[in-house]
């Protein structure tokens, strides 16, 4: 995992691709098929939201089917005790939408990525100094990329991750802002979840992939 100090690690850190995508449903019928899906289009770094139903099991199970293929995570962790099961389902990576420094201290101590989540610069600043791997920037459509540009001018150390609204037409604003990488949920996901149409949403992960692979050139 990496450290304020900005060491750590390289292939298996959630950022390393600029791409992780998030799941997050009513569903869990579709569950397994959309990850593998998603990985099959390219995509590597997956975030699982634990509000959605069997995300746990998800984690187990994707990690036990799909080996080195995936760097999987777990989203909107919201407690320690959640934080504790997640890593024991198998989670890399742990995504808050708050800063919770407990839950920093569960994802140190397992070896994890920890990504709070913040909006000013009073918290990405905070979450930073509590020992964040990277600070997800959200809701980041209420800025855009140029509130990020805004924040990276004094935060230029800290990697930040925007997510909420992020899509394949915005990608290269939010690179060129100063992005890390960036969270994908609804945009890239569309209703695959609900409907399991693996067609269309092996199309937008496509797109969506090479959008950031342009993009971070």
């Amino acid at each position: 995992m990496s450290s304020p100090t900005g060491a750590g690690a390289l292939d298996t850190s959630p950022l390393a691709d600029g791409l992780i995508a998030i799941l997050r449903g009513r569903s869990a019928t579709h569950l397994d098929s959309v990850i593998d899906t998603l990985v099959d289009a390219g995509v590597r770094t997956l975030e699982v939201t634990l509000n959605t139903p069997d995300a746990l099991g998800a984690l187990r199970r994707a990690t036990d089917r799909l080996g080195d293929r995936v760097l999987i995570g777990a989203g909107t962790v919201r407690t320690t005790s959640q934080a504790h099961d997640a890593v024991a389902a198998g989670a890399r990576f742990l995504v808050s939408p708050h800063t919770d420094p407990e839950i920093g201290q569960v994802a140190h101590a397992s070896s994890a990525d920890w990504l709070p989540g913040a909006f000013t610069a009073t918290e990405v600043a905070s979450a930073w100094a509590a020992g964040a791997t990277a600070v997800k920037l959200f809701p980041a459509r209420l800025g855009g990329p140029r509130y990020l540009r805004d924040l990276r001018e004094p935060l230029d150390d800290i990697p930040i991750v925007p997510t909420g609204g992020v899509d394949a037409d915005s990608v290269a604003d939010w690179f060129a802002a100063g992005a890390a990488a960036v969270g994908a949920g609804g945009p890239l996901l569309g209703d695959a979840l609900a409907t399991g149409d693996l067609a269309a949403l092996r199309a937008r992960a496509e797109t969506m992939v090479d959008a950031v692979r342009r993009a971070k050139k």
